[in-house]
């Protein structure tokens, strides 16, 4: 609630986004109080990631209902791993912990912070949670191995930071979308499985994971991934909804 009420930028930009997302019969009171929300669900968010070495094995048992993890083992059975599609909604950094807790070798791709000590908190915290970081920009290599080796990428789907996207509609805005799944999904052949962790209004969660998305047959590689990613763009689009 002090950053919400402190800091106009970050509230504004947040009330803004609440405006599309709501559409134009929202008012302002709406707008504000659900974006509040959002505030407040960062910093739970941040609580849940820093306690990870107190989250007993049975915190998913407890804590999570899962709906359904039988289609992680469906897109493995391919042999080539699965990548987990997520994106900046939920908690995306329990959601890694939970997936190794129930049994699952996990790794995902992270953007590294500039400040080494706080980049070190955070890498720490992930490995805490049975989540092996593979940096972003030395990542291509570690990718492969994890999918050679049929385990799961997590990849968060949601925010372009190389500036080299795919073009999507996103609720009726042109913006884009990172590549990274889609290529993985045509190149190795991994199917791409969507996935949230989802905090309930008990701060239990449901943790979505959907039908695998598989690379379409008989399409040119630039043709594959514009299509998987629009198909990964209308999922979070329906989870933001």
């Amino acid at each position: 609630d002090l950053v919400f009420f402190s800091s106009a930028t970050d509230r504004n930009a947040v009330i803004e986004n609440m405006k599309v997302v709501l559409g134009p019969s929202a008012d302002d009171k709406l707008l504000r109080s659900t974006a509040r929300e959002v505030f407040r669900n960062f910093a739970k968010y941040l609580v849940d990631f820093f306690r990870f070495g107190t989250l007993g094995a049975d915190f998913a048992e407890k804590m999570v209902e899962v709906d359904d993890a039988s289609n992680i083992d469906k897109a493995r059975k391919s042999g080539k791993g699965a990548i987990l599609l997520s994106a900046h909604i939920g908690n995306w950094e329990l959601g890694g912990a939970v997936i190794a807790m129930i049994g699952y070798p996990i790794s995902g791709v992270v953007l590294p912070h500039s400040n080494k000590r706080i980049n070190d908190i955070f890498t720490r915290q992930r490995l805490i949670g049975n989540m092996r970081p593979i940096e972003m920009g030395s990542a291509l290599k570690g990718c492969y191995k994890v999918l050679k080796a049929n385990e799961v990428l997590a990849l968060l789907g949601d925010r372009d930071f190389t500036k080299s996207g795919i073009p999507v509609n996103f609720f009726g805005r042109k913006t884009t979308m990172p590549k990274g799944p889609a290529s993985f999904c045509y190149r190795m052949g991994s199917p791409i499985v969507p996935t949230a962790l989802i905090r309930m209004k008990d701060d239990r969660f449901r943790f979505i994971i959907e039908e695998p998305i598989y690379c379409p047959e008989g399409l040119d590689e630039e043709t594959a991934i514009e299509h998987l990613t629009a198909k990964c763009s209308a999922v979070i689009e329906k989870w933001v909804r």
